[in-house]
């Protein structure tokens, strides 16, 4: 980031391990104001700076004032991607340090981050880069504009109460319900990359390493997440939950987060997602959690919103997407 009177004071450079700490501290200050319901304890900080395909050197800017940091951003390249690569940034500026170009620059560097990444992994390929905010943020919004992006997509966060308000959904006649272990962690892993492919517009799988570091997690729930397999024993479709300490410790609210849920395409249009997550809402219940979130796509009707509505699920906030499309390819 160039320097300017403004912020000629503080320091850019990568993030590293030891900035752990810092980074739980500045994003839970930017929870505060905008409002994704997200908390961060240290450790989780650290599983994300950890994440064994985010390059730290050529992928993140940490900004600070002495031991504080005041800003960050973070760019996530796909390590296999087709048609296009989509490179995913994140971001954020301290609340008491804001309105002074440090999100401007910042969003610079993540997108010099971007290309950086691309023409190591991708050179052949388009680029997009995705940044997503609340759509209440108007600062970061305005921001993302000025840069030369454009709204893409939107999700709506979704939140259900649990209590009386669970449905009770019937597993389809001939299949049946497993909570996930090590020994059924393949079809897990086949049933969610048949039921949707990693990232919008790139055909492929997700990566291996990739699968193994999102079931790492210490927020993931293997006895709430479940696999549903068809008459023949064939996996139909998948669940997995995930639940945050650092959230419930902030809100006193236990939530489990459904992370991802998908069928099969030849087991399509049988009640398998309504079964899986009706099941699910039920093991959360009854495992004392006070709600069941979720996150889904909101530009197009499709039936999985219908079933999230069917099934008790309502509002609790909005996030846009906004793209950059940079082709022809970067050289």
């Amino acid at each position: 980031m160039s320097s300017t009177p403004a912020f000629a004071h503080l320091t850019s450079r990568p993030i590293v391990p030891t900035d752990a700490a810092a980074l739980s501290a500045l994003l839970n200050a930017i929870e505060a104001v905008d409002v994704f319901g997200e908390y961060y304890s240290e450790e989780d900080a650290a599983e994300q700076i950890n994440a064994p395909l985010l390059d730290l050197e050529r992928g993140t800017v940490g900004l600070f004032d002495g031991d504080l940091m005041v800003g960050y951003s973070s760019a996530a390249h796909k390590p296999l991607a087709e048609g296009v690569h989509r490179v995913t940034l994140s971001g954020g500026v301290h609340p008491d340090h804001r309105r002074r170009g440090l999100g401007t620059g910042l969003l610079a560097a993540g997108i010099a981050c971007a290309k950086t990444l691309h023409a190591l992994h991708h050179p052949g390929l388009p680029l997009a880069v995705d940044v997503r905010n609340n759509a209440r943020n108007a600062g970061a919004l305005a921001c993302y504009r000025a840069a030369g992006m454009t709204r893409s997509s939107s999700s709506s966060h979704l939140r259900h109460p649990l209590g009386a308000a669970v449905a009770d959904v019937p597993v389809p006649e001939g299949y049946t319900v497993e909570a996930y272990t090590a020994g059924n962690d393949a079809d897990f892993s086949l049933a969610n990359d048949e039921a949707f492919l990693e990232g919008r517009g790139g055909g492929v799988p997700m990566p291996p390493e990739r699968w193994r570091e999102l079931l790492g997690w210490q927020a993931f729930r293997p006895d709430l997440s479940f696999l549903l397999r068809d008459p023949a024993g064939a996996a139909a479709g998948m669940l997995l939950v995930f639940s945050w300490d650092a959230d419930t410790e902030a809100t006193g609210v236990r939530d489990a987060q459904v992370l991802r849920i998908g069928t099969r395409p030849g087991h399509r249009g049988r009640g398998v997602a309504s079964a899986l997550l009706g099941h699910a809402l039920r093991a959360a219940r009854d495992a004392g959690f006070d709600r069941v979130s979720l996150d889904a796509e909101t530009d197009a009707p499709t039936a999985a919103n219908a079933l999230f509505a069917r099934a008790g699920f309502t509002v609790a906030r909005t996030e846009v997407v906004h793209t950059l499309e940079l082709t022809p390819p970067v050289r």
